[in-house]
């Protein structure tokens, strides 16, 4: 009988130390296994690739388990190579599989196709406009189906250094204060000298100087910012730079993501969703317009397209030496570590994407990143409640925890540039989602290089558009020339607006 006790407790022993090993391996426990030991709650698993998310996904599933007494979620970090066949794999043979994994909208149709993805529950209610911006439900939406529920973005705009402006603010208001001031003693002299009283003489000399208040400086900076690429050209005309000040206004050239806002407004692919490749318009006389007005920029901003990247140019303008860049949301978190280290004294804000010019407009690009509810789940009501529920949260930890903007509406942040970032996400292009299209956003990276250097606009901008109509249309394209628009006009368009 103690026999028998013994090779039971040793039998039980293995099978505990193999568990514990299964669970070094795989990062999952058997006794978490929904097909093992079911539990009274039920598991929604969330994948993702983000590790700067795990705080924030792991305090979310600990108040929803709170909350819920019967579903928990529980997050599960992943690689991000071979993302999608990981998760197509381990849903067609792991028990462990996803309820619900987050990705970029562009893999949206590769997702859907592949049955990863299925239409969220009462999307067209849910996903309103009073709750999220416009770009967020475009980013979603599939062959006229809600697909995913957008979770938090990415997008530039224009972010400049508000110590310089407000200094050049305080000088522009004190110069015309002292202008004043002088115009009032002359006359005050002139009156002495005509024989005044001394009653009117004492009078006309009353002090007239004023009190620069910070309302006063708030409202010129405002007056100031730019509403076109132009202004910013005529800034820099003006602008009495401080010795460290290296360069007026410069940006990462060789990034599509940072000059994308170039050609946003008019170019087109594959409509509102980015899921239509019967509607792409990449070559028409609007692009190569803007395009030329991007190339004329090399003029006036000397910036070396073969010695600049993103993080040097961040880099560049939390020092001074730059006084408007172009940047993506990360740029917040990383102000804020430098001045919180003593590395940075100056303050900065973020702007509303300019225009080029009076006749030519601009919208940046964006990429929202979306839960999916996996086409695989077994529990496709719980998994949609806590989709809703990770993107109904208003409380501003995803951004404390994790960096990340969130993708609705009614967020409490402390930083009002978060609200204008999130102004211009509204009004953004999302990646499109077509597979046909997957390559253009590297022959525009490529293309605008070219341009940057001085290549041909119309033919660099006709051949990407031949090459993207080829793989969408599965034939050869050519594309008919479109006579170039005039560089004379289009030269004055830029400098008389900053004139």
């Amino acid at each position: 009988m103690k026999l028998r006790i013994r090779i039971f407790s040793i039998i039980l022993i293995a099978c505990t130390l193999a568990g514990t090993m299964v669970y070094a391996r795989s990062g999952q426990s058997i006794f978490e296994n929904r097909s093992l030991f079911p539990g009274n709650k039920t598991t929604v698993r969330l994948w993702y690739t983000d590790d700067s998310l795990t705080s924030y996904l792991q305090s979310r599933a600990v108040a929803y388990s709170e909350s819920n007494k019967s579903v928990r979620i529980e997050p599960v970090l992943v690689s991000g190579l071979e993302y999608l066949e990981e998760i197509n794999k381990a849903s067609l043979t792991d028990d462990n599989y996803p309820d619900l994994f987050i990705i970029t909208n562009d893999s949206l149709e590769k997702a859907y196709l592949a049955g990863l993805a299925m239409e969220i529950t009462d999307g067209e209610d849910y996903l309103s406009e009073e709750m999220f911006p416009n770009a967020a439900i475009s980013s979603v939406i599939y062959d006229n189906r809600y697909i995913a529920y957008p979770l938090y973005f990415e997008t530039s705009s224009l972010v400049y250094n508000k110590t310089y402006l407000e200094e050049m603010a305080v000088e522009n208001m004190q110069s015309e204060i002292d202008a004043a001031d002088g115009e009032a003693a002359q006359n005050a002299i002139d009156s002495s000298s005509e024989g005044a009283s001394e009653g009117a003489s004492d009078e006309s000399t009353t002090e007239t100087s004023t009190e620069i208040t910070q309302v006063m400086i708030d409202e010129e900076v405002e007056k100031s910012l730019p509403l076109t690429i132009s202004d910013i050209l005529k800034f820099s005309q003006s602008y009495n730079a401080p010795e460290q000040v290296e360069a007026v206004f410069k940006w990462d050239v060789t990034d599509i993501f940072y000059n994308y806002f170039f050609v946003g407004n008019y170019m087109n692919v594959g409509g509102r969703a980015g899921d239509d490749v019967s509607k792409i318009d990449i070559y028409n006389t609007d692009t190569i317009s803007c395009m030329k007005i991007y190339q004329q920029l090399n003029q006036f901003f000397a910036i070396d397209a073969d010695d600049i990247d993103y993080d040097k140019v961040v880099s560049d303008f939390i020092d001074g030496k730059i006084v408007f860049t172009v940047a993506t949301t990360d740029i917040l978190a990383k102000i804020k570590e430098a001045q919180d280290a003593g590395e940075c004294p100056y303050e900065f804000a973020v702007a509303d994407m300019p225009g080029l010019t009076s006749d030519f407009g601009t919208r940046t690009m964006s990429v929202t990143n979306c839960i999916v509810v996996n086409g695989y789940t077994e529990h496709i009501t719980e998994a949609n409640a806590v989709a809703r529920f990770l993107c109904n949260d208003n409380s501003g930890d995803i951004y404390t925890n994790s960096g990340k903007i969130a993708a609705h509406y009614g967020v409490r942040y402390n930083d009002s540039n978060i609200s204008t970032f999130l102004n211009v996400y509204n009004d953004s292009v999302p990646m499109p989602k077509t597979i046909e299209t997957s390559n253009l956003w590297m022959e525009l990276e490529i293309a605008f290089t070219k341009i940057w250097n001085g290549e041909d606009c119309n033919s660099t901008l006709k051949q990407v558009s031949e090459s993207i109509m080829t793989q969408a249309t599965g034939e050869s394209y050519v594309e008919e020339t479109i006579p170039d628009p005039d560089d004379e006009a289009i030269t004055a368009g830029l400098t008389e607006d900053s004139d």
